[in-house]
């Protein structure tokens, strides 16, 4: 009987070893799309515009030149521009007024398609964010897009 409860141990062991891996591979599912050390960090401060209309960021003093992402002009009024190649999206809700968010959709990774009536919409699953500070307007994602820090020089948007 020795032998048989020995058994038993190691089979109640193997569970509890399986079940704790299960457990974390679940957790690691809720944070999928946001490997990018987005889980759990804070966002990157958001652009905010300045009096002379360009945006300006906390961690953009003393930034130096910057690869251009968009002509300000590309991005319309109350919509926006998806950059798919460097997975962003730039809105720009009111005159002036530029964000930049991960295109990446948290729900399933998929990279959203359109900025339309205030939203940021991702094609796969119906999840829209807010075109202003990427929260979720609509499921079924539950995490907000990420901010992307941008600066506008002149009629240039660049990333910081």
């Amino acid at each position: 009987m020795t032998g048989h409860r020995v058994r038993s141990t190691s089979r109640r062991a193997v569970l509890a070893g399986a079940c704790a891996a299960c457990t974390a591979a679940l957790a690691g599912c809720a944070r999928y799309g946001t490997s990018n050390g987005l889980a759990g960090a804070p966002a990157p401060a958001a652009t905010t515009p300045s009096a002379g209309g360009a945006a300006s960021s906390a961690s953009s003093a003393g930034a130096s030149t910057s690869a251009v992402l968009a002509s300000t002009a590309d991005i319309p009024v109350g919509g926006g521009k998806v950059l798919t190649a460097q997975k962003i999206v730039i809105t720009q809700p009111k005159a002036g007024s530029f964000h930049a968010f991960t295109a990446i959709c948290t729900h399933q990774g998929c990279i959203v398609d359109a900025v339309s009536a205030g939203t940021i919409d991702c094609p796969c699953h119906g999840s829209k964010y807010s075109a202003v500070n990427g929260s979720v307007v609509n499921g079924p994602a539950i995490l907000p897009l990420a901010a992307v820090s941008i600066k506008v020089q002149g009629t240039s948007i660049v990333q910081v």
